[in-house]
């Protein structure tokens, strides 16, 4: 944690759940608490770390980048 006042710490998430928020929850209406915990899983699970690539990452997925990264290590 940062000192008081400093939210650059707070910024990846803040990111992540206004992805979230964007992509998933505000174009669904949820008919129960448990079927929104379910797909708000499956979104960050399967979509947000497996499949949506992100221009921080080279435009790599999460799980590309992490792929691609050990491959790089393997190699060294």
């Amino acid at each position: 944690m940062s000192r008081k006042g400093s939210c650059w710490d707070n910024a990846p998430m803040e990111s992540c759940w206004g992805s979230l928020k964007t992509e998933l929850v505000h174009h669904r209406d949820f008919a129960t608490r448990e079927q929104a915990k379910q797909e708000i899983t499956e979104y960050i699970e399967i979509f947000y770390n497996r499949m949506r690539k992100q221009a921080r990452l080279g435009y790599l997925s999460p799980g590309g980048f992490t792929q691609q990264y050990y491959a790089i290590q393997m190699a060294a």
